[in-house]
């Protein structure tokens, strides 16, 4: 028998038993399915969280006031004003590995613009934020060096501030009042989206550092260098764990904190944000390839039962051909190719449902859909290594059949 021969019978015993073949393709088509959407779902969580850490600033460790203690009562993060600016100066002037620092005060205030009001959160930054933060406007301009050593009156408004207040309108040369101190507007800066805990981070004004704490969110009694917080920037290929590590000795060292003495500020590697979402996920798609594996397990399981109960219904035909001259690898060949046939087709099915399911499922979620091309051929090809598995022994069962048993069986 022909090679072509053998996949033309094949296919015409597949097309006489349509549903017992679709039946039997639907182990692999949810296994398939799953191994597709589990690919797809887990390569769009990591660009989400990817971008949503990209929004944040690349390669940035986050600086906060540390705990105080009065009375024997911890007040908790952020209530000492222990960090200033001349600590952030002192890290970007002492620290080879540190690009940028960025400095920055906040808090929450009440806009008025156009007859319309708006609450939002007001920072007071200085230069390196946008460096850091890697942010720039989409109309207008940024601050200048100027403005921010004297304090100048001027504004950037996010996307979501400058939409409310103004519409469709470009705000660049209006005035705001930020609690009722007059502001003009120099810039709108681009649209940035959400944080990583679903903050919206184009709901902002950005004022001068010096501006913000002398007129609005206003300076700290103990101390009037104190800062809410510092960005620390490390540069490109750089250890962000031996930046951490050089950014809280020099910190300690300003401090003149003693050895076993508590730290007066709290660190944070945003990269360990990102590893901890990446572990998430990895354990999702652990999780997805487990219930794929069983699924094509349970197809392959059920091809070689079909596979089984074929041979016996069809011992007259294999009896038949191996009498007029069939050899033995004509029949394997011939059963083989029905299994991995109804493997194969599965397994393109199972394709496209599993794209459909990811594109519905990261619709729903806003995540992006990303299908690789070699997932896709894997998971097809897989299908087919289990209709070869799976069909092997039920093709050689009826390839060694003899002849005369098979033609008198009923």
């Amino acid at each position: 028998m022909r090679f072509t021969d053998a996949i033309r019978s094949a296919l015409d015993a597949l097309r006489l038993h349509k549903l017992r073949s679709a039946l039997t393709m639907l182990g692999i088509v949810i296994g398939v399915a799953a191994v597709i959407a589990m690919v797809a779902i887990g390569g769009g969580a990591r660009e989400q969280v990817v971008a949503q850490i990209r929004s944040l600033g690349a390669n940035l460790i986050v600086i906060w006031p540390g705990n105080v203690t009065q009375g024997g009562v911890r007040l908790g993060a952020g209530a000492a004003a222990s960090l200033t600016d001349e600590d952030a100066a002192a890290i970007a002037r002492e620290i080879p590995s540190v690009q940028v620092t960025a400095p920055f005060s906040r808090g929450g205030v009440q806009l008025i613009a156009s007859g319309m009001n708006w609450a939002t959160t007001a920072y007071g930054i200085d230069l390196g934020w946008f460096e850091a933060r890697e942010w720039d406007v989409m109309s207008g301009r940024l601050f200048e060096p100027e403005e921010i050593a004297r304090g100048a009156q001027v504004a950037l408004l996010g996307q979501t501030v400058a939409r409310t207040l103004y519409g469709g309108l470009d705000p660049v040369g209006q005035e705001v009042r930020v609690r009722n101190v007059p502001f003009r507007i120099v810039g709108v800066m681009a649209p940035k989206g959400q944080t990583t805990w679903g903050q919206d981070q184009d709901d902002v004004i950005f004022l001068p550092l010096n501006a913000a704490r002398q007129r609005v969110l206003g300076r700290h009694q103990a101390n009037a260098r104190a800062v809410g917080s510092i960005y620390v920037k490390v540069r490109d290929g750089e250890s962000m764990s031996a930046a951490e590590e050089e950014v809280k000795a020099l910190i300690r060292q300003r401090h003149r904190l003693q050895p076993g003495q508590e730290d007066d500020f709290s660190l944070r590697n945003l990269a360990d944000i990102a590893a901890t979402r990446e572990a998430s996920a990895r354990t999702l798609a652990i999780l997805l390839a487990a219930v794929a594996g069983v699924s094509l397990a349970v197809g392959g399981i059920g091809i070689m039962n079909i596979m089984l109960v074929s041979v016996s219904e069809r011992t007259r035909e294999i009896g038949l051909r191996l009498a007029v001259g069939a050899r033995q690898r004509d029949i394997l060949r011939q059963f083989l190719f029905e299994a991995t046939g109804l493997a194969a087709i599965g397994g393109a099915a199972g394709v496209l449902l599993g794209i459909g399911g990811a594109y519905l499922f990261s619709h729903a979620a806003g995540w992006p859909l990303l299908v690789e091309p070699a997932s896709v051929v894997l998971a097809v090809a897989f299908s087919g290594l289990v209709g070869v598995f799976f069909g092997w022994y039920p093709a050689l069962r009826a390839s060694r059949l003899d002849p005369i048993e098979a033609l008198r069986h009923t």
